[in-house]
């Protein structure tokens, strides 16, 4: 590839000349899938449109796919953009919604609007896919795209992403390029994250000085994920009170007199758990987390035990659904659970209650301390924890999709509402969301009583 003082290429109206330091390394990246942006104005679309054109002139023959959420986006922010670009040069067929390049490379353009749109890419083959404002891509769609990465010849198979916080694949794309938190089957090395904000984009900041005061203006959280291209500061998410510079902490041995806690959270697609030590004064440390899947209640239960290995718990509170009886052997989950070295105290499943009590615990006072912290070692949680997001229809209670980052939170919910039940009165005058959670659990009781 070209570096940026290549100028103007003769034969195509293409000139590297401008481009930033953040965007000539993603003309040079080479694994195998490639993440630029992260925030807004970093000159992502410019950098993919620039990356199709000389891959297509240095791999004549070189087959690619570029794909937004609607065809619209795709006219308005790369069409009219490569048609003056690639005048004479290349050929665009409307039609096809495809340009032929010299040497028979071809760029196909193409959409994604709804989930099964993608399925329309099952069974071809491509050498670069290119996917623009990955976030709006569901991590179905990524997936099966992936599967089209392929052909029996030399060319290389790269997916390139752009990206911003946000959007319904907002978690995969986190996760896979920025957390760097892997599945099995998925390799480390294959993947890279260029972050770019508005300040790495120079020209842009030339023309339009006033778009940076435009940022700043935002409302908290908005501004520091479209600004700054933090992943955690998402408007709309619920723990708006988590910061990793307050509560995550490192590692330490815990005092032997310390009272310690688990909670789970048991379904048929994870079984999650978390070990929560209390010290002195009323401060709450989780130092231990689980979270399997594919894992049978007895195979479950004593992997928990084991990993509590001699640890005195003074109890584990569970879903209270975990004591409905099979109606076939008159048995419930509870039992199962006990069985395999695991009892159980039935929690409540009270979740804005249960979600008030957590913000309570991670609420920052004076002093800017907070009585909940977690050891840096329990990743899962601390990645979960700021993803979860506000239901828009039930403000004071969490989405529960993406089904996958609810099941640590879900535990330590289930543990929250048991330190709930045993803060003193003292304590609940502390905080205006403890009262709100109490006036919660005042109409739970009356509904069960009646």
């Amino acid at each position: 590839m070209p570096s940026k003082n290549a100028g103007p290429m003769p034969g195509v109206n293409l000139d590297l000349s401008h481009m930033s330091d953040k965007q000539e390394r993603f003309m040079l990246a080479r694994r195998r899938y490639v993440a630029y942006g992260g925030a807004r104005a970093g000159g992502k679309s410019w950098a993919l449109r620039h990356k199709a054109v000389l891959l297509a002139i240095n791999y004549p023959g070189i087959k690619m796919l570029l794909l937004r959420r609607t065809y619209k986006d795709l006219e308005r922010n790369h069409v009219r953009e490569l048609e003056p670009m690639l005048k004479g040069f290349a050929h665009y067929s409307r039609q096809e919604k495809l340009f032929t390049f010299p040497g028979g490379s071809i760029l196909e353009l193409g959409y994604c609007a709804g989930e099964n749109d993608v399925l329309q890419y099952q069974g071809q083959e491509y050498d670069i896919i290119f996917i623009d404002e990955a976030t709006q891509f569901t991590e179905f769609q990524f997936s099966t795209l992936t599967a089209c990465l392929r052909g029996a010849n030399d060319f290389p198979k790269r997916m390139y992403l752009t990206c911003n916080p946000g959007g319904v694949g907002h978690e995969w794309v986190k996760r896979l390029f920025v957390s760097r938190r892997y599945k099995q089957g998925e390799k480390p090395e294959e993947y890279e994250f260029i972050a770019a904000t508005v300040f790495d984009n120079r020209i842009f900041l030339e023309k339009d000085p006033g778009y940076v005061d435009a940022l700043n203006s935002l409302p908290s959280g908005l501004r520091e994920a479209w600004r700054d291209g933090n992943w955690d500061m998402l408007a709309g998410r619920y723990f708006s009170e988590f910061d990793r510079a307050v509560h995550v902490v490192e590692p330490f041995d815990i005092p032997a007199h310390w009272r310690r806690y688990r909670g789970i959270d048991y379904g048929l697609d994870c079984l999650a758990c978390v070990w929560i030590a209390a010290d002195e004064l009323g401060n709450y440390y989780v130092y231990r987390e689980y979270a399997k899947s594919d894992k049978t209640i007895s195979e479950g239960a004593e992997e928990i035990a084991a990993l509590s290995g001699g640890e005195r718990i003074e109890y584990t509170v569970a879903p209270s659904d975990l004591w409905a009886r099979s109606q076939e052997s008159g048995r419930c989950k509870a039992d199962l659970f006990r069985s395999g070295g695991l009892p159980l105290q039935k929690g409540n499943n009270n979740r804005e209650a249960g979600w008030l009590a957590v913000k309570d615990l991670l609420r920052v006072v004076s002093g800017g301390e907070s009585r909940l912290k977690i050891f840096n070692s329990c990743t899962e949680l601390i990645e979960c924890l700021p993803a979860l997001q506000r239901d828009a229809n039930k403000p004071t209670d969490c989405m529960t999709e993406p089904h996958d980052i609810t099941h640590l939170p879900d535990a330590l919910r289930y543990f929250a509402l048991g330190y709930a039940g045993n803060a003193s009165a003292e304590e609940k005058e502390l905080s205006p969301i403890a009262k709100h959670r109490q006036k919660l659990m005042r109409g739970t009781r009356k509904r069960v009583r009646n």
